[in-house]
């Protein structure tokens, strides 16, 4: 299996006519992603190489049966495509788009909590999800991940960092290790999806065997991720905690990543998640090679 995603998605690109919607769409279908419709109001009835443009959403899941949505739209767009996404009947949202004002990303993530609950948002500003050798909604290379090998075991990778998610994708795969699902799940203050909803995902999903998580300083989500694993994981965890060397009170790169204080510190959550029984790396390397004793000892 895999989380979230797999080669039965059927993916509708909302923002398929511009550049960077049409490249990625593209390449996600090339990859494998049944990407069955784009979407823009100006342009419905006309297509991409093959894949038909709707005005909605709705028109495009009535059409194509499509249950995910893609979001390439600018950050300005991008709260009224994630409504128009979830009242078009898509269960699964990826939002690609950086920069979107914090006001519209908590506006529209307690909307869905509320009023489609059913509904699961990733990002905005993530790299997407992909299940290797199934499906690939986003901008993460396909081909640095190595898909699952019956009898073998399998790795979740779930990160705040979208270079991390590709570092570790790329450096599993240099071990010769596959991965089940790698989610993104963005660094900006308000994310759709956190690391308790890809653990609790990972726990449950029988393809899964061991995660790897990666975050990074300002926040608490990596200290609420440690509770939840010491109390609900069965799976042994990997982690890595990037921003060990910021300095407190600046935010550095991602706008959910800034230290208040002596909250949201590298140490602390690294501290933290020790104390769940979690294997913690002091680098994105050393991580690796953490998960890599890991899955040898799974094998035997």
């Amino acid at each position: 299996m895999s989380i979230f995603v797999d080669e039965n998605t059927k993916v509708v690109y909302q923002g398929l006519t511009g550049s960077q919607g049409r490249f990625y769409g593209l390449l996600n279908r090339e990859y494998g992603t049944q990407v069955v419709a784009g979407t823009n109001p100006k342009k419905a009835g006309t297509d991409v190489e093959g894949i038909p443009v709707y005005a909605t959403v709705a028109d495009a899941v009535e059409a194509t049966g499509a249950t995910a949505s893609c979001i390439f739209i600018p950050a300005p767009g991008v709260k009224d495509a994630v409504i128009e996404a979830a009242e078009g009947g898509v269960k699964f949202i990826v939002a690609i788009t950086e920069g979107v004002p914090a006001q519209d990303e908590a506006w529209f993530f307690n909307k869905l909590q509320r009023d489609f609950p059913d509904v699961q948002l990733l990002g905005p500003n993530c790299p997407g999800i992909i299940s290797p050798g199934k499906c690939n909604i986003g901008i993460t290379a396909g081909h640095i991940a190595k898909p699952p090998v019956e009898g073998e075991p399998s790795v979740g990778i779930v990160s705040r960092s979208g270079t991390l998610t590709y570092q570790a994708l790329y450096e599993l795969k240099l071990n010769d290790i596959a991965v089940s699902t790698c989610v993104g799940i963005g660094g900006d203050p308000v994310p759709g999806t956190s690391f308790i909803d890809c653990l609790k995902a990972f726990e449950a999903d029988d393809q899964t065997d061991a995660v790897m998580m990666f975050g990074e300083i300002g926040g608490s989500a990596e200290e609420e991720a440690a509770e939840f694993i010491s109390n609900e994981m069965s799976k042994p965890v990997v982690s890595y905690i990037a921003g060990v060397t910021a300095p407190a009170g600046k935010k550095m790169g991602h706008a959910g990543a800034i230290v208040s204080g002596g909250k949201g510190t590298a140490a602390a959550k690294m501290d933290a998640l020790r104390a769940a029984g979690v294997h913690v790396g002091n680098n994105p390397t050393e991580a690796s090679q953490l998960m890599v004793e890991v899955v040898n000892g799974l094998k035997k």
